[in-house]
């Protein structure tokens, strides 16, 4: 059985056991399409020929023969790729187009000010507290906007600590909505003082979590994905 599921900063990826199939390796999957040949895609993407083979080897194991291999003869042998290879890339892109579509729509918008600068990192004091984002370096009366595919939900019992990574924003919150789309389902977040966001995750992931509303959890971003403007007056 394969599960669908995505990771903060749309990382959208199609998972069977425990392998993911992400965005590298419909690169893989089409140089070879396009190449007829996994030498000649390796090339072509600049990877080892034998890390490539190596992954290919995994993506088969999980996902079932991806690939068809010829060798010798007139034309010197290939690569090319299954009915279920080519359907898999499809089923990846559809994905991808529905995280994309979907992600336009969900973008939580904080008011905040500048309180500290290290570079094109800084830290911005919200309602629903400090939040690390890029931020311009002409003002300091700010509007962060955080995207639903850039956030990660976690249950509380199993989230990273606050201070894990300083590039990664963590708020504990409440489910306020849970609405469910054919593949994509997108969750309410109240992050603290009314203020919601948004994250996007597959039916798979919202089962797994067991995410309700009125549940208890964890949203995390990374700081990287988390983008400041200035505010007007």
């Amino acid at each position: 059985m394969v599960d669908m599921d995505a990771d903060a900063g749309f990382d959208a990826s199609l998972r069977a056991d425990d392998v993911a199939f992400g965005a590298r390796d419909a690169a893989l999957l089409r140089a070879i399409d396009a190449t007829g040949s996994l030498n000649a895609a390796s090339d072509r993407l600049g990877r080892s020929y034998s890390r490539a083979h190596e992954r290919l080897d995994d993506l088969e194991n999980a996902f079932g023969p991806l690939v068809e291999r010829t060798r010798g003869g007139p034309g010197g042998g290939g690569t090319t790729l299954t009915d279920d290879g080519r359907a898999l890339v499809a089923r990846f892109e559809r994905l991808r187009a529905g995280y994309a579509a979907i992600a336009e729509t969900t973008v939580a918008v904080l008011d905040g000010t500048v309180t500290d600068r290290t570079g094109e990192l800084g830290v911005v004091d919200t309602e629903a507290g400090a939040i690390r984002a890029l931020v311009p370096p002409d003002t300091d009366r700010v509007e962060v906007s955080v995207r639903g595919d850039a956030v990660t939900l976690h249950d509380p019992d199993a989230s990273p600590a606050a201070d894990a990574t300083s590039a990664r924003n963590r708020f504990e919150g409440v489910v306020t909505a849970v609405e469910r789309g054919d593949a994509v389902v997108r969750v309410a977040v109240d992050i603290g003082a009314g203020t919601p966001i948004d994250a996007l995750l597959t039916a798979t992931s919202v089962e797994r979590l067991d995410v309700e509303e009125g549940a208890s959890i964890v949203a995390s971003f990374k700081a990287t994905a988390t983008r400041a403007t200035p505010r007007e007056a």
